[in-house]
């Protein structure tokens, strides 16, 4: 077994790597970029080594200055995680010339399986089912559009050395085909350094399953059940769960063999995915295995009670698989919600900036937590703006639904949009509910996952929060010079001839309420417009228990300026104090589009002084390793544009001159 392993990743999977080596007694290396030099996974390792700018190009995705840091560090081995250059031959080859092993599988079986286009090929030429499409190496534009003809719309482009949805855009008719060819070819030379793409058809309705492989070095291989993520948005997984809703030991035998055929095909060593399409009729088709280990791997973890990693350092070290087909167990149900700093009522706009307050759920045989940064560190605008992952397990499906329901309504996050809040609307709709499940879930329930009309928001927010606004005051007028014993550094509203009232002023979307105040001799009486109630609360500035009447509440109230996150009851509100807002809600239509995050501009898709039309493109942003087209908000006159392709951008400066037109 190693003594030292160098993780060439960052972010979740550096610290999912690094509590497995930790927990074998092998000391780890970290590297990071300049914009990660205080990350978590850094202050984890027992080394750490920078290897330049922020840029991905720059530092994660540069062979050379990762290896240089495992032979300056004496690391015998190389862990990769997923993304970056986990699924590049090219590097796995490097490692093994430099005498330092990869964690992973031959650089021959990575190039079999890391392109789509030849591992369909060679799954065709196995027998495997493969959805119709074009995989070959033709790219000239006109050839595929014919090619998605012939095929029939609605196509799917892909790219070919792809993953996580980037470099991928469904297509619904030939007009756009043109288009959505350049953008995905433009995402994927910028994700993976490679724009070839295939096209397939676009299956309606279809589930996502895969099977997770493992084989060693002496020719064993054996499937590790399924997971089911069908539900998806963008092509990105969303929820995951092990074992697939429905499914029954004889498709499982049948899809786990047909893994496991593949996997023996390439010579494959080490964790592996093989993803297929399935039909809601049971017929299954290959779509691409992921040679390395999955993001959502803990589902299988917690189904089958095994460290997936620990089986990756002992396999890549050369000792045989840990166990043979028949010795594995499939024991309960687990769920996993992906927790990104992201806004869902914006498009899934990811958003950056610090995590001023952070409490996930508690961990416990049920509940797991698997997440790369922790209160107080920064998302930034330069990689995937994943907060954590969320795992759940328990005996069958409703009871592991009920601890993911439960899960989240105890999961605390302040100073980023994210999608908490969407994920609890996800896992109570129908479809999910009742195992409906096809990768157009989140569009068919749109109508639950994003209401048209906001939630009235509960008179006990209000007093909540007009709660901690007095508490506020009380701090920040405290006298700590005067002496600890005077009466007069208690600040509790006594007055000599009568009693200390005031109005607060809230406000949530585009609700105000004003709550009354009146300090008295036990407590604060609160009043929304009837009969006041008499609160009295306890505990630190942030963590309140409440009296309100005759009902005790237990809430987190968490003060970001003259913003105030109300945690309550399994839910969130986000209000503010109107009395202190300055410039909020103002008119937007004064010429100028923003940016809606920090980022790069890519491309420029109007010309200065042309009139378009509403929902024209405008230009191209990336952020975060996806492209977010930029449209006209209103027909008008493209008066200006104030950066040039290539150009980073900060969140909110104005991007385009706009004058809208009658």
């Amino acid at each position: 077994m190693f003594n030292k392993i160098l993780i060439a990743n960052r972010g979740e999977i550096a610290c999912r790597v690094i509590k497995t080596a930790r927990r074998m007694g092998i000391r780890t290396v970290a590297v990071y970029s300049e914009a990660d030099a205080n990350a978590r996974h850094v202050r984890l390792a027992d080394e750490a080594v920078c290897i330049g700018p922020a840029a991905a190009r720059e530092s994660y995705l540069v062979a050379g200055k990762i290896l240089a840091a495992a032979l300056q560090t004496g690391a015998q081995a190389v862990h990769p995680g997923y993304g970056f250059l986990s699924e590049n031959a090219d590097f796995a080859d490097a490692c093994a010339q430099a005498g330092v092993v990869f964690i992973g599988p031959p650089a021959s079986a990575i190039r079999a399986m890391g392109s789509k286009s030849a591992a369909k090929t060679l799954m065709e030429k196995a027998g495997v089912p493969l959805t119709p499409g074009y995989h070959g190496d033709n790219q000239d534009p006109g050839f595929l559009a014919a090619q998605a003809e012939k095929i029939g719309y609605p196509v799917l482009i892909k790219a070919s050395a792809g993953g996580g949805g980037k470099g991928m855009r469904r297509v619904d008719a030939a007009a756009d085909f043109a288009a959505s060819l350049v953008s995905c070819k433009r995402e994927a030379i910028n994700a993976f350094n490679n724009d070839h793409v295939l096209i397939e058809k676009y299956v309606l309705q279809p589930r996502h399953i895969e099977i997770q492989v493992f084989g060693d070095s002496l020719g064993h291989c054996v499937y590790l059940f399924e997971r089911d993520c069908s539900v998806q948005r963008r092509h990105q997984k969303v929820l995951e769960e092990a074992p697939a809703p429905g499914m029954t030991p004889e498709r499982r035998a049948a899809m786990g063999t047909a893994a496991v055929n593949a996997a023996l095909a390439v010579g494959y060593v080490g964790a592996g995915t093989v993803e297929f399409i399935a039909h809601q009729d049971g017929a299954f088709y290959f779509m691409e295995m992921n040679t390395r280990l999955q993001v959502e791997h803990p589902v299988t973890e917690m189904i089958t009670g095994l460290d997936l990693v620990e089986w990756q350092l002992r396999v890549a070290s050369g000792e045989p698989l840990p166990l043979a087909q028949e010795q594995l167990v499939l024991t309960g149900h687990a769920i996993e919600a992906r927790i990104y700093a992201e806004d869902p009522d914006k498009g899934f706009l990811p958003s950056t900036g610090r995590l001023s307050h952070l409490l996930p759920p508690a961990a416990s045989a049920h509940v797991r937590v698997d997440t790369g940064v922790e209160q107080g560190d920064e998302i930034t605008p330069h990689y995937d703006p994943m907060i954590a992952k969320l795992i759940v397990w328990d005996a069958d499906r409703t009871q592991a639904l009920a601890r993911m329901r439960q899960a989240l309504a105890d999961y605390q996050i302040v100073g980023v949009a994210n999608n908490v809040a969407f994920l609890q609307r996800l896992v109570t709709t129908a479809s999910f509910a009742q195992a409906k499940l096809d990768t157009a879930l989140i569009e068919r329930e749109q109508e639950h996952l994003f209401p048209a009309l906001a939630q009235a928001v509960p008179g006990d927010v209000w007093m909540l929060a007009a709660l901690s606004v007095l508490q506020s005051q009380k701090d920040a007028a405290a006298l700590p010079a005067m002496e600890p014993d005077s009466p007069w550094r208690v600040l509790d509203g006594w007055r000599l001839n009568g009693t200390s009232q005031q109005t607060i002023t809230l406000r949530c979307g585009e609700t105000e309420q004003a709550v009354t105040a009146e300090v008295v001799a036990d407590g604060v009486l609160l009043g929304l417009g009837g009969d006041p109630v008499l609160a009295r609360r306890t505990g630190p500035s942030q963590v309140q228990q409440v009296q309100l009447g005759d009902r005790r509440l237990h809430a987190t109230v968490v003060a970001q300026g003259v913003h105030l996150h109300v945690f309550c009851q399994g839910q969130s509100w986000a209000l503010a104090k109107v009395e202190l807002l300055h410039g909020e809600g103002g008119d937007d239509a004064h010429g100028g589009i923003h940016a809606p995050m920090p980022g790069k501009v890519i491309a420029l898709l109007a010309t200065v002084g042309a009139t378009v039309e509403k929902g024209t493109p405008l230009l191209v942003l990336e952020a975060m390793k996806m492209e977010h087209t930029i449209y006209a908000p209103a027909k008008g006159i493209v008066k200006a544009f104030h950066f040039s392709a290539g150009e980073q951008v900060g969140d909110g400066v104005d991007l385009v001159d706009f004058e809208a037109t009658p």
